[in-house]
């Protein structure tokens, strides 16, 4: 079997997260800036097999439709595109990031996080990662 990546993609910063080997469970991996987001995938890739990658994107049925349409639509998209010419093998899926921030930090504060740190830019994009990767899971398995 093989792993899946999740993908909370940011201009600034991206939150990164995987299954275990099976796909079932998804776990935090952690918070790159997005500069070094394609070495950090990589690792991931060589360090495992990889079945592929599960990228957020804001209301991915208004994308579909060609409503709904955000900032960060675009440079998802074209990172979506970059994710396809350098993993031809492996499937990106988009995943509605619909409030999986919210809920990453609602996540932080009942696992008893400090306020200091969860005020700290990227502190939650990886949880944020697993909760898409979470989705994608659960759509993929309906």
């Amino acid at each position: 079997m093989a792993r899946w990546i999740g993908i909370d993609y940011g201009g600034v910063r991206t939150g990164l997260a995987y299954t275990d080997a099976n796909g079932v469970l998804a776990f935090p991996f952690k918070t790159v800036p997005t500069d070094e987001l394609i070495a950090a995938i990589q690792g991931l890739v060589n360090e495992a097999p990889c079945a592929g990658f599960a990228l957020g994107i804001p209301n991915r049925w208004g994308v579909d439709s060609g409503r709904g349409l955000t900032d960060s639509t675009a440079p998802i998209l074209a990172f979506k595109s970059q994710l396809e010419k350098l993993f031809p093998g492996l499937e990106v899926a988009l995943v509605d990031e619909t409030n999986t921030s919210e809920e990453a930090l609602r996540s932080a504060i009942q696992s008893g996080m400090k306020k200091s740190k969860r005020s700290k830019k990227g502190s939650v994009d990886d949880v944020a990662a697993t909760l898409i990767l979470q989705r994608f899971l659960i759509e993929r398995s309906t």
